[in-house]
């Protein structure tokens, strides 16, 4: 189990603080005790409490606990119960995603507010008074930056405020994002607060100045102020982040959560309600113990993915006049070698043109055009045919991917069996358990969530400096990326030929989506770039099975839906807010 800071959060989540909250109705965190505001802040021990409180708040739904449900509204994922409002053009300001959002991240701020306030008097020593008011204003930053990135302008609350109190109206969103600067600001200009911390320190995982300008620079990038976020990606770097360098697929695995890529994490262990939940979710019924794929990695995603060299993925070139074909004819081409006449049967009156079926060989020419593309496909998504080491009952085994599917757990020709065996899906190998060794329970993972990381850092820079004319430079900082990955680097042939900084910019968001596929990233970034309807909600998404036969598919609502809805119960409770354009209350 991991050390000091995260076993004080495990052990004092269950004995958390009774905060003075924004809203008599906030979810429940934790079984609080009746520890009242104005007696927190009376020793070091409550003290020290206090501010765990403010980090609990982190690893609630809508914050960072669940970030694989945010991928699923960005490119990279789909849910596969496909029931998401925002993805059908249907939701309202009565939606549960505005309140809960809503609601959690004020409770975070609240805690902040609470601490700010209060911290100045507590019995400290003066060098850890400041660290800690530092890490709390880092906090209430990231609250309101994530506030902010949604609705577009919200109240700003500062100070302990009793609930009669919350009649503010909305600040502007330039406000909130000046806000969000001051106090990243002020913990940025606390000597108190470290750099970074090393691995294996007891403090892993706290607020650090590295994280202070890491956030700031991503808030001067929606205010559009490109070179005030250049500068401060450019100081995480001299502050002693850098790129992993020992594999991509090693990133994301227990052994290396604390290496110098992870800029800013949520602390997990394995505990239940401490833990991550990713390989739960993403994993498979042949994961440690029988995991559900609740979270699909998308089709159209997968394509989106270049050859190895850097040339943009084609079917046709892979399998002449695919693209032309209806989605289910074409599923013959995933067919498993050596179907059954039965098989073939079933399989022709489903749709497919079995004039095309190979009986040996059908599966290495699928597998073909899986080779040879951006190394971080293969790492990231379980394809047809390839292969996962998995586990029943605590033995492994290796499964391959492999349709229709036939066979058992636990004996030949093991394939891999998913809670959704009756379709035929991409699923996530990223952050997924392998074997029996890597996790202790199937729910709660101990292998922490990153929520900002290095590669975050470096291409935000090369997007600041493209968005300031310095195409040239930005080539250098996305080229760092691509080196680690073993992607063909920008300029380096015919197909990589960066001709101009557009260009430039779809490389950069592209670079953003592989990249950071299953993080709960990449969403934000398209409601930062207005890019989600073109790239997300196009004519014709949708959940897909793997040849692109359509299972639920996605409606755009309109430009509105850039600006969440404020909460209709926040506007009935506060009738001085003001709900954003194009919705209807």
């Amino acid at each position: 189990m991991k050390m000091n800071f995260i076993k004080k959060i495990g052990l004092f989540g269950t004995a958390a603080i009774l905060f003075t909250s924004c809203r008599g109705d906030l979810m429940d965190l934790d079984p609080y005790d009746s520890i009242g505001s104005g007696n927190m802040w009376t020793s070091e021990n409550l003290a020290d409490m206090g501010v765990t409180g403010i980090y609990n708040v982190l690893r609630s739904d809508n914050v960072a606990g669940d970030l694989h449900k945010f991928d699923s509204y960005g490119v990279s994922a789909d849910y596969r119960d496909g029931n998401y409002s925002l993805l059908r053009g249907n939701a309202t300001t009565s939606d549960s995603q505005f309140s809960n959002y809503w609601r959690i991240h004020y409770e975070g701020v609240s805690r902040a507010n609470d601490a700010i306030a209060n911290l100045p008097n507590a019995p400290l020593d003066e060098s850890k008074r400041n660290r800690l008011i530092a890490e709390s204003k880092f906090l209430r930053a990231y609250f309101y930056y994530k506030l902010n990135m949604m609705y577009k302008g919200v109240p700003l609350y500062l100070e302990p405020t009793e609930l009669e109190g919350f009649t503010k109206g909305r600040d502007t969103e330039e406000a909130v994002w000046n806000q969000v600067i001051q106090d990243l600001t002020d913990a940025i200009n606390t000597a108190d607060l470290p750099d970074k911390y090393a691995a294996g320190s007891g403090d892993y995982g706290r607020v650090t100045k590295g994280a202070a300008y890491a956030l700031r620079g991503k808030a001067y990038m929606w205010m559009e102020n490109w070179a005030a976020a250049e500068a401060d990606f450019r100081r995480v770097g001299e502050l002693g982040y850098s790129l992993f360098q020992g594999g991509y697929k090693e990133l994301f695995k227990e052994a290396n959560e604390q290496c110098d890529e992870m800029i800013f994490s949520l602390q997990c262990i394995d505990l239940s309600g401490y833990g991550n939940n990713f390989t739960f979710r993403y994993g498979s019924r042949v994961s440690y113990g029988s995991c559900w794929n609740t979270y699909l990695a998308s089709t159209d995603f997968v394509d989106t993915y270049e050859c190895a060299d850097g040339k943009p993925f084609n079917w046709n070139d892979y399998i002449p006049g695919y693209n032309e074909m209806a989605p289910a004819a074409r599923s013959v081409y995933f067919f498993r070698d050596g179907l059954t006449d039965d098989e073939k049967t079933t399989l022709a009156a489903a749709g497919a043109d079995m004039s095309r079926y190979l009986d040996s060989g059908n599966e290495a020419r699928i597998l073909a055009a899986y080779a040879n593309r951006d190394p971080r496909l293969a790492l990231t998504i379980i394809t047809p045919y390839s292969q996962y080491l998995g586990s029943t009952n605590s033995v492994d085994y290796t499964y391959t991917l492999r349709w229709p599917y036939r066979g058992s757990d636990t004996a030949e020709p093991f394939d891999l069996r998913t809670d959704t065996n009756n379709r035929f899906y991409y699923l996530f190998r990223k952050f997924v358990a392998e074997g029996s060794s890597e996790i202790p329970n199937r729910e709660y993972s101990p292998l922490d969530i990153p929520i900002i990381r290095y590669a975050d850092v470096v291409l935000s820079l090369a997007e600041c400096l493209n968005e300031q004319g310095r195409t040239d430079e930005a080539i250098t900082y996305v080229n760092m990326v691509r080196q680690r990955a073993g992607a063909a680097l920008l300029n380096s042939n015919q197909y990589t030929q960066v001709t101009g900084q557009d260009n430039m910019r779809e490389r950069i968001r592209n670079e953003r989506r592989w990249e950071f596929a299953g993080e709960g990233v990449n969403f934000f970034d398209e409601m930062r770039w207005r890019t989600w309807h073109e790239s997300k909600m196009f004519d014709g998404a949708g959940l897909k099975q793997i040849w692109g036969e359509m299972q639920s598919s996605y409606s755009w609502g309109g430009d509105y839906l850039y600006n969440w809805a404020i909460p209709r119960t926040e506007i009935q409770m506060n009738t001085n807010l003001e709900q954003n354009d194009g919705w209807i209350d």
